[in-house]
């Protein structure tokens, strides 16, 4: 892909999961033990045009149901956040999941001082890290490190079947070399490229400098390079997706645990 970024193509809409709301109502019993706002889908759609900070403050006041709506929209950044770091699907919606609940009962501690985006992010980032640190599953990378590239392997640059198959399969390629990536350059990979977060940001999320942010993101882009860019053209808009059954299976999870 000579006279390209290859990785223009990781830039995803930040939307995600937010226009997969589904069509019934929320009836729960908050924990005091007073009713829940019922909102409907079509009226949850319409609060989706209200930035998150302005969807926390009705929270606060008591249109609790209206949660959902920070969830549908940062449900496949956190999902992409959490599976960077434990490397597991299952894994990764009970991180999420526990993430939600966690933000739901600290939410009159968000300051505004960063995006809500970032502050969620960070909760789900150190929930992930907390249990990878505790079976001892994850060593971040030394900032003198480079990434191995022992996966990768000479591709004849040919077109053929085979490799014409292999991009038709990108998704399910990239994942693989993204989960090759060593601890701390893969949840930078992840939310820089994936999820567009601005290098602040992504330093705030991972409580890390944004010179470590710098430096883990290019070596995962280099690593990356090698390791497919270079054999292929591809695309990751359909990596690390979560589409609509997931995001209604976490929603319910989270509601039904904070009700």
């Amino acid at each position: 892909m000579k006279g390209s970024d290859p990785f223009t193509l990781f830039r995803i809409a930040a939307a995600g999961c937010h226009l997969c709301f589904v069509s019934y109502s929320i009836q729960r019993k908050a924990s005091g033990g007073e009713m829940m706002h019922v909102v409907s889908a079509p009226v949850l759609e319409g609060w989706g045009l209200l930035s998150d900070e302005q969807v926390v403050t009705r929270v606060l006041a008591g249109q609790t149901a209206l949660f959902e709506v920070l969830m549908r929209r940062h449900n496949e950044r956190l999902y992409r956040a959490a599976r960077a770091i434990v490397r597991d699907e299952t894994e990764a919606e009970d991180v999420m999941q526990q993430a939600y609940v966690n933000a739901y009962s600290h939410l009159r501690q968000f300051d505004g001082r960063s995006k809500f985006s970032t502050w969620l992010t960070r909760i789900a980032v150190h929930e992930a890290l907390a249990r990878v640190r505790r079976r001892g599953r994850y060593t971040t990378m030394d900032p003198d490190d480079t990434p191995s590239n022992q996966h990768s392997a000479a591709v004849d640059a040919t077109p053929d079947p085979e490799r014409l198959a292999i991009a038709r399969e990108l998704g399910a390629l990239l994942e693989s070399a993204i989960d090759r990536l060593p601890d701390g350059a893969r949840e930078v990979f992840v939310l820089r490229q994936l999820e567009g977060m601005r290098t602040d940001e992504v330093a705030e999320a991972l409580s890390v400098s944004e010179a470590v942010v710098k430096t883990r993101l290019s070596r995962a882009r280099a690593a990356l390079r090698r390791d497919l860019f270079e054999h292929a053209g591809l695309a990751a808009s359909n990596t690390f997706r979560f589409l609509r059954p997931r995001c209604d299976r976490i929603v319910r999870a989270v509601l039904a645990r904070i009700a």
